[in-house]
């Protein structure tokens, strides 16, 4: 790494670091109904929305209750979400006048914006008209990040009470999250989003003319939008001359903001955060970035403050921290290096690789590779689907972190409330293992971890590798699984593993050079989102359930501080262990095996 990747990685965790202990006070007084200026203001709004709907605001539920009401929430705005795509074409503000997509992508499509994981299997600005992207997927962009945000909270809420019966409010949680934290957060995003270059209109696309003509070749296409090919089967090519470009238009910034705030990470552009309209210089870049780290960092603080314990907090900051930087380390040094085959054939003539530029491939000069892998390196760390480079294109080991972040089970920051529980989740199976080695009943924050808490952290943690790992072994069998990728050994089993990865913890990025637009991956990814996402989600908060019951165990002689170096290292160990070693092989047979090819001579 180079002076200047340091230099990045340090103003970024700096500017991140001062903003957690603020806002993560913050959203604790908003979950906690402490009336600060926001919640007073908009107290009416709150009120008059629990009227309408006909909740009772003092009224708390238990987790099995909570449950249901999150699950029969989020299947309702799947099957709208599912119905907006289909009846795109009768629907206003679309002056493209798109058509609905085919069944299996409108399917793959809802369950996939409903989790937080914004898989795009399409292209945006040519399937999604305007209302389908601004009341369709930027809302659902809004509840599914406020959906994880509410389950931390619960689990919290579990940690903090003792001989409860309750973990709060499905209804109330959700809409002050909404209200108070996502809404006005993302407005003042889209604000300073737009005063750097960010579109936000609803005009049709423009077609502008060029300074000059362009002069390209096109593979010839017959009446029925069919590829021509000869004889032979080589496809027969035909020079095209054009004068003219189509600019896509639409509102941008509004959905920028919250894709990259609630971690969801959906493009309004096919190229994503790549694209000048989403994403359009070096400001707006570290902008984008910070906004996908400040809930999950600050959501630490809000923990520590509710236990009464920040300690408590900072703790696992500094775990998510130490696991962040060697990765963004290892990526970004991949990406200096450049490819060795490159150099060899004399492309790279200068001494060094850092000199000549490093791998370029897929990436955004006005970027460069330290804003390109730090994006990437946060972005697949937090569950967050967007991208400002191609991660297709990157070395095998840079493409490895992407992989490898998620297969931590994105904890390393993580989504929003979801990067928090899973790391609480670790905590817990850390604390059992470290009391099983000195024979004493593990504690957390004075709370005994028993059977009933190990069998749902033990739900929670191997549902992620049973889908990832099932999921590409069915795909690397079938035919239609193996039409996928388009490149050969094993850059062609990482696109298939990435797949699957991104599905099962709800990241929804991707290694673009798989055809992903297909009824088997649309089905098959579809159904790997959706059990990803909940069944995780249930465990959690039957564990909130249950430490919220229990009675709080007296600090002894015998009690392991949860906030120390020798807990942090625990942490770390635990993720480390618990949560990878059952992807060494997949890695093994994919990025790692490329690695070890492209250096082999």
């Amino acid at each position: 790494m180079t002076a200047q990747s340091w230099g990045l990685l340090a103003l970024f965790l700096a500017l991140a670091l001062l903003c957690v202990k603020p806002f993560g006070l913050y959203m604790a007084n908003v979950m906690e109904g402490v009336p600060v200026w926001p919640v007073r203001v908009g107290g009416a709004l709150e009120r008059l929305i629990y009227r309408l709907c006909g909740v009772d605001p003092a009224v708390e539920t238990g987790w099995k209750r909570y449950a249901v009401a999150l699950l029969v929430f989020n299947v309702l705005g799947a099957l709208l979400l599912y119905a907006l795509q289909r009846l795109q074409f009768y629907l206003p503000l679309n002056p493209q006048h798109l058509p609905g997509p085919p069944p299996n992508s409108a399917f793959n499509t809802a369950l996939s914006f409903v989790t937080n994981t914004n898989w795009q299997s399409y292209t945006p600005e040519t399937t999604m008209g305007y209302f389908t992207q601004m009341a369709g997927l930027a809302v659902q962009n809004f509840m599914s990040a406020a959906t994880g945000i509410v389950v931390a909270v619960a689990l919290i809420r579990g940690l903090a009470r003792h001989s409860a019966k309750t973990i709060g409010n499905f209804w109330v949680d959700l809409t002050r999250v909404t209200l108070y934290v996502l809404l006005p957060i993302a407005a003042l995003i889209a604000v300073a989003l737009v005063s750097q270059g960010v579109i936000q209109n609803f005009s049709p696309n423009k077609t502008v003319s060029l300074l000059q003509p362009v002069t390209y070749q096109q593979q010839k296409v017959n009446a029925a939008g069919n590829p021509v090919t000869n004889a032979a089967g080589t496809p027969v090519m035909q020079t095209v001359t054009t004068d003219e470009q189509t600019l896509p238009m639409g509102p941008v910034a509004s959905q920028e903001a919250i894709k990259e705030l609630g971690t969801n990470g959906g493009g309004f552009f096919n190229a994503n955060s790549a694209h000048p309209y989403e994403n359009p210089d070096a400001l707006t870049n570290l902008i984008e970035m910070l906004a996908i780290i400040l809930i999950p960092a600050a959501l630490t603080y809000t923990f520590g403050h509710i236990v009464g314990d920040t300690r408590q907090g900072w703790a696992v900051l500094a775990a998510m921290i130490i696991l962040f930087v060697p990765l963004y380390a290892l990526c970004n040094h991949s990406e200096q290096l450049g490819n060795p085959r490159l150099t060899a054939l004399g492309v790279n003539q200068t001494a060094s690789s850092l000199q000549s530029g490093g791998n370029m491939e897929g990436k955004e000069v006005r970027f460069g590779i330290d804003g390109s892998t730090l994006f990437g390196t946060l972005a697949t760390a937090t569950s967050t689907g967007a991208a400002n480079s191609m991660y297709d294109s990157y070395m095998p080991l840079g493409g490895m972190v992407t992989l490898f972040d998620m297969m931590l089970g994105e904890v390393v920051f993580g989504g929003v409330g979801a990067g928090l529980y899973s790391m609480l989740i670790f905590a817990i199976v850390g604390v059992f293992i470290a009391g099983l080695m000195i024979g004493r009943t593990p504690e957390y924050l004075g709370k005994k971890i028993e059977s009933f808490e190990m069998k749902m952290s033990s739900i929670a943690i191997l549902v992620t590798p049973i889908l990832v790992l099932v999921g590409t072994a069915v795909a690397v069998s079938v035919s239609a699984g193996q039409a996928g990728p388009l490149n050969p050994g094993a850059h062609g089993f990482s696109e298939i593993l990435y797949a699957f990865t991104s599905a099962a913890n709800n990241n929804g990025s991707a290694f673009a050079g798989i055809s992903a637009d297909t009824r088997f991956y649309n089905i098959a990814l579809g159904l790997v989102i959706w059990i990803g996402r909940y069944w995780p989600i249930i465990a959690v908060l039957a564990i909130a359930g249950s430490l919220a019951a229990k009675k709080r165990v007296p600090v002894s002689v015998g009690t392991m501080p949860t906030y120390g170096p020798t807990f942090i290292a625990l942490l770390i160990g635990t993720v480390l262990l618990v949560g990878v070693l059952n992807f060494i092989p997949a890695l093994a047979l994919g990025p790692i095996v490329e690695h070890l090819m492209l250096w082999s001579r």
